[in-house]
């Protein structure tokens, strides 16, 4: 399945998740700090869509925020019912660089990330060549030696982002960046029939032969 590409230069503020009534509203997950200073009316998003959509390459316009138990909830210019709001589903929206995006933590652009040492215990071990964007996270590709590495950039494995000093540092589990190597006690236990036919091959040793007839004592009758 292809996947859709985000805007380089841009935030990422939120994603379309479902439908909402009859009138073309739309639920939001947001993914800004400030939803009152994104999503005012009139504001235009860019959409990370599947090309294969009628909405790819196309923007979307706020008419009006609303919050429905606690979740904010879109209306939008031309998305006038509910047929129209399914073709927006999982749609995420993007909005243009400006001066306010420093003020909201652990928010980078794309831009930024890409050419990033990773750094993992103070070793260089790849550069981040791109990052791809999932609805349920955001995923960093890593170009290492071996080839490129998927990391999910998520505070536990990625604790420490420095533009200034152009690196990222990662704590990955054990096998993300590195192969395992297999464990000896799982290797193929040899058969014990294997065993008993290559024991029953060997010949006895003498010790173990038992003594003969005239050394035991016992008399043999005369023919005759």
């Amino acid at each position: 399945m292809e996947t859709p590409q985000a805007p380089a230069d841009q935030l990422r503020v939120g994603r379309l998740v479902k439908a909402h009534g009859l009138k073309g509203a739309l639920k939001i997950e947001l993914y800004t700090d400030d939803p009152a200073a994104r999503f005012v009316p009139g504001a235009v998003f860019s959409l990370q869509v599947p090309t294969s959509s009628p909405w790819h390459g196309k923007t979307l316009e706020l008419k009006e925020l609303r919050w429905y138990n606690q979740n904010p909830v879109g209306f939008f210019v031309g998305v006038d019912d509910r047929n129209a709001a399914e073709t927006l589903i999982k749609a995420i929206l993007w909005v243009e660089h400006d001066d306010d995006a420093s003020s909201e933590p652990d928010a980078w652009y794309d831009h930024q990330l890409m050419g990033l040492k990773v750094l993992r215990d103070g070793i260089e071990v790849g550069t981040v060549s791109r990052v791809e964007h999932f609805p349920a996270q955001d995923l960093l590709i890593i170009d290492t030696p071996k080839g490129d590495v998927m990391v999910p950039f998520v505070g536990a494995i990625v604790p420490e982002v420095n533009i200034e000093a152009g690196t990222l540092t990662v704590t990955p589990p054990t096998g993300l960046f590195e192969e395992i190597p297999d464990d000896p006690a799982d290797a193929e236990p040899v058969a014990t029939s294997e065993v008993d036919a290559a024991t029953a091959d060997e010949p006895a040793d003498e010790e173990d032969t038992p003594p003969a007839d005239s050394d035991s004592g016992r008399a043999t009758p005369n023919a005759g």
